[in-house]
């Protein structure tokens, strides 16, 4: 395999990720942040987040000689160019937030472009790794003004919490560009090793790809969510439904499982963008307007559901009651509590006069930022539970299945669990004494399942 000199621009999950597994496939990869903090720790081999793998690969990576930390993009373009062969790839790995209106902010993309502009050698590829509005690429080919450097879209599809895993076996490479076919099968050669399916396209087809494909996983999850409603009420069990309609292949068994909402760095952010775009384009996308309607709804549905649960009535008053709340991260595996579905109800049970006491495997009390005001993050579950009137499961953390489940029935004030996931094994909750209520469950005592909803 030809090795690539590539500088990646931003060390966040995908800057980070994209540099330590890049160089594990053997490429010299500088990577370059703004933060001079950061950059030392990552020198020392502290990565700041909860990604299986990550560490070990960036350690790797360092001992080698193939990968590197560096303070600004410019001096990423500088190390490898002194070293004798100038940079050949730069990926850009830098924050697109939602910005006013919805649509992503550019801001750090533009600004990297300002300062390598002009020290990019000729046949250099500029590659957008960061999620970005249909038609960046072509705007970054014009603040580049160097018809000499190529232009490419390159979407991430990485999950956290399995991102490492994502970028070596990825389902697909998408790589489009408007600038020649040359600089897409360059960038399309830095994967050749991972043997993935390869989709060359246009530059606008690939930042829509990314798009389309987020904001499916979120019409198929606020889906999965209404239909737990329906089961509810029609008294069928959402579990049942969800294992039938995933056999099928055209439909398929992930994404499937219901909860409080979706959320994360990515669906809520991609959802709103692609909406924008769609209204710039004089289009109403209606079935996205619902998706993301839908969820906005589902936090509120896990509110009223603690409320009846708690109070026998679901405008029932959650003034001073006492909730211990197991998970905050928008989902298992990470530290991330961007866009949490889980902070989502937290706040509206902190606006109906809760008192909220948290725990979370993934954070602890003494690092965490969560305001203060809007709960108590403790680092036992136990201490959590301590005289709650109901303890609520809001991430799908595996070892929440298997707390002692006894000793928290000791602990509570009131026997009751509101599982939003639908994540424990209702039959242990009973021998323990405990009510478990799910979601989109059935409340007939069908086969093993003796739950109340």
């Amino acid at each position: 395999m030809y090795v690539r000199r590539i500088a990646v621009i931003g060390t966040g999950y995908v800057g980070l990720t994209t540099g330590a597994c890049l160089a594990s496939l053997g490429h010299r990869v500088v990577c370059a942040d703004v933060d001079e903090v950061k950059v030392e720790r990552l020198r020392n081999g502290e990565i700041g987040i909860r990604e299986d793998g990550l560490a070990e690969l960036v350690s790797e990576g360092v001992a080698a000689g193939r990968l590197s930390f560096v303070v600004g993009a410019r001096t990423a373009l500088d190390e490898l160019a002194c070293e004798g062969t100038p940079v050949e790839v730069m990926f850009l790995c830098v924050p697109t937030p939602m910005g006013v209106g919805g649509i992503a902010d550019l801001a750090a993309v533009e600004a990297v472009i300002e300062e390598t502009r002009d020290a990019l050698p000729r046949g250099c590829v500029v590659v957008n790794k960061s999620t970005v509005p249909v038609g960046t690429a072509d705007r970054t080919a014009e603040l580049l003004e160097r018809a000499d450097v190529g232009v490419v879209s390159n979407p991430e599809f990485l999950r956290e919490g399995s991102a490492v895993h994502d970028f070596l076996h990825p389902d697909r490479i998408v790589v489009g560009s408007n600038t020649g076919q040359d600089a897409a099968e360059r960038v399309a050669a830095v994967y050749a090793r991972l043997g993935a399916p390869t989709v060359l396209t246009s530059a606008a087809s690939a930042e829509m790809i990314k798009y389309a494909a987020n904001c499916f996983l979120a019409m198929k999850l606020s889906y999965v969510n209404a239909l737990a409603e329906l089961c509810e009420r029609l008294d069928a069990d959402v579990a049942d439904v969800t294992e039938g309609i995933g056999y099928d292949r055209r439909i398929g068994q992930s994404f499937l499982s219901p909860g409080p909402g979706w959320g994360g760095s990515c669906l809520p952010k991609d959802t709103h963008a692609l909406l924008q775009v769609a209204d710039s384009a004089d289009f109403e996308f209606r079935l996205l307007r619902a998706t993301i309607d839908t969820n906005t709804r589902q936090f509120q549905r896990m509110v009223d559901k603690v409320r009846t649960a708690v109070t026998g009535k679901r405008a029932g008053s959650l003034t001073r009651k006492r909730l211990a709340l197991l998970g905050l991260t928008f989902k298992a595996g990470t530290d991330d509590l961007r866009d949490s579905p889980a902070l989502g109800v937290a706040a509206l049970l902190k606006q109906a006069g809760a008192d909220l006491v948290a725990y979370d495997p993934g954070i602890t009390a003494d690092t965490t930022r969560i305001d203060r005001s809007l709960l108590t993050v403790v680092d036992d579950p136990y201490l959590a539970a301590k005289d709650a009137e109901a303890v609520v499961v809001l991430t799908e953390w595996a070892e929440f299945r298997t707390l002692d489940w006894s000793r928290i029935a000791d602990a509570v004030a009131a026997p009751i669990i509101v599982d939003t996931r639908n994540l424990l094994d209702p039959d242990v909750l009973r021998r323990a004494s405990l009510r478990w209520i799910g979601i989109g469950r059935s409340a007939r005592p069908v086969a093993a399942l003796t739950s109340e909803d």
